[in-house]
């Protein structure tokens, strides 16, 4: 049976965000704070070209060396999830809570889609006699607005 999980407001993700970077003894400013809310706001992947661009409308001197080392940051706080497309790396807010699931991403604006069926369990009887550490499922391909 499937339980209604609580999907969390943009303002609950972002002080969830602000209180995580406060744990790992990072200083809140307010552009780690704007790149939260964005995040927050979109819920898809972005680049951090893409998530640049949009800080140096109110930001113009910020370099893009800043805007990726706060994502990488981000990354490692468990505030951001990353995958690469393209050979380049996309980011996403990582909702605290999370159960286990996978993803279908759109190549042209970066919306997911969860995929809450993992496939291991078909894997299994190819890999025996290795120890997992991790695995990761995407999809890509155009979703249905961007058809």
């Amino acid at each position: 049976m499937h339980t209604m999980e609580h999907k969390q407001t943009n303002e609950e993700l972002v002080e969830q965000g602000l209180e995580t970077l406060r744990a790992n003894q990072f200083k809140i400013t307010q552009k780690r704070k704007e790149i939260l809310e964005l995040f927050a706001q979109k819920q898809h992947y972005m680049s951090a070209q893409d998530v640049h661009e949009i800080l140096r409308e109110k930001y113009p001197t910020m370099s893009y060396n800043t805007t990726y080392r706060n994502l990488y940051d981000f990354v490692e706080c468990d505030l951001l999830e990353t995958t690469e497309y393209r050979q380049q790396q996309l980011f996403k807010i990582h909702c605290i809570g999370d159960h286990h699931h996978h993803h279908f991403i759109c190549t042209k604006c970066g919306k997911s889609i969860p995929i809450h069926h993992c496939p291991m369990h078909l894997l299994e009887d190819e890999l025996q006699g290795v120890q997992i550490e991790f695995h990761r499922f995407e999809v890509f391909g155009l979703c249905a607005d961007c058809q």
